[in-house]
């Protein structure tokens, strides 16, 4: 058993079990530093935040304490791609090609944007080996995306995009708007929502990011899913998460944090994922902000894929752009849930049928067979005994 963590913040009493399964995964030492931020009908009804911000325990995790967290930005990054099919500036069902002409190389001209958010193209990996640097040049990346084959058909099967997805994404964005990814979610969504999430993280704030500190492996939970991913490291998962190399800890570098990798790297608070999620919870409009229309809502949590993927070797399933939790892994009693998880353990989600958003973050990565990790289950368990 770990020191008693003192839990900070507000809990309405409705849902004190969740500050209890909060304050007991510290008790357990399952945590180092982390928030939770619950919201009901668009009002926040838990915002909670405990321990330390850095690995040698001298500074505390605040309420805006900034943390990476990994493919939880896939949400925000298809979030963009989702309001610029509002506008009409992009069509699911028209060819990438359209917008992207450079795309259509190596048998793409067809390839529909439906197929890039749902993880159905096939370029999950580049095939060549990339440079050093590779993953902090954006223009490398797209040319590189843009000159790969599929490595399936695309359309016939579905594989995790994990580090692809944003630069595929991220360009459609950029060629529609003139905008970089982390500019048009900045001026879009973050400020008129007021939400504390970065992709691309100005250097002054760089006091309030809490380091990554490598955690456990949960192998009574099943196999090693990194260890599975790269034992064979010319096989196509292995290469999604190779080339160029996604190490975990390279995230602390004040490099990375500064970078546009939208699948991965955006920084950011419980409170901001809890407060977007809140949007698409009801309806699509906050406060007077409008983040998406209830017409696109349904699409984007409208299933896409479901069954074993070709990269993660499980059971996953997804919407447009969106995890949804595959019934061998459910989030909670509502199976149409949307949000996304990070390596790691971060997580977010909205529940439009009961009007609730959910967002986590936290510094001590767990590692385990599983698409969200079991600390934001054990919370999520929590809110929805006290529905």
């Amino acid at each position: 058993m770990s020191e008693s963590i003192e839990v900070r913040g507000s809990c309405d009493p409705r849902f004190a079990r969740v500050q209890e399964v909060f304050a007991q995964a510290f008790e357990r030492g399952d945590e180092l530093g982390a928030s939770v931020c619950v919201t009901l009908e668009g009002e926040t009804v838990v915002d909670l935040w405990a321990g330390f911000a850095d690995e040698a325990r001298s500074r505390a995790w605040e309420r805006d304490t900034l943390v990476n967290v990994y493919s939880t930005t896939k949400g925000m990054t298809a979030l963009c791609a989702l309001r610029l099919v509002e506008e009409g500036r992009l069509e699911l069902d028209a060819p990438v090609a359209r917008y992207w002409p450079e795309f259509a190389a190596a048998g793409k001209r067809e390839l529909p944007v439906r197929y890039l958010l749902s993880h159905r193209a096939g370029l999950a990996a580049v095939r060549a080996p990339l440079p050093p640097g590779s993953l902090f040049d954006w223009a490398c990346m797209t040319k590189a995306l843009a000159e790969q084959a599929p490595w399936w058909t695309p359309g016939s099967q579905h594989g995790y995009h994990a580090i692809s997805f944003g630069f595929l994404v991220g360009e459609l964005v950029r060629r529609i708007t003139g905008r970089s990814l982390g500019t048009y979610f900045r001026e879009e969504l973050a400020e008129p929502l007021g939400l504390e999430f970065y992709i691309g993280l100005p250097e002054a704030l760089e006091p309030r990011v809490a380091p990554l500190v490598q955690g456990p492996v949960h192998a009574g939970d099943g196999p090693n899913l990194m260890e599975m991913i790269l034992g064979d490291p010319e096989s196509l998962a292995s290469k999604a998460f190779t080339n160029p190399p996604l190490d975990p800890m390279a995230a602390n570098s004040r490099e990375w944090r500064a970078a546009e990798i939208p699948a991965v790297n955006g920084h950011g608070t419980a409170a901001a994922l809890a407060r977007v999620y809140a949007a698409l919870s009801l309806g699509g409009d906050l406060d007077g902000v409008h983040v998406l229309s209830p017409e696109l809502i349904e699409q984007a949590r409208t299933q896409q894929s479901l069954g074993k993927d070709a990269i993660l070797a499980l059971v996953s399933r997804f919407g447009l752009g969106f995890g949804m939790p595959p019934a061998e892994e459910p989030t909670g009693p509502n199976s149409e849930v949307f949000g996304h998880a990070g390596m790691g353990g971060s997580y977010g989600q909205a529940d439009p049928e009961n009007r609730m958003s959910f967002g986590y973050t936290m510094n001590l990565m767990h590692m385990g067979a599983w698409l969200v990790d079991p600390r934001p289950r054990a919370l999520l368990r929590a809110v929805y005994a006290a529905l």
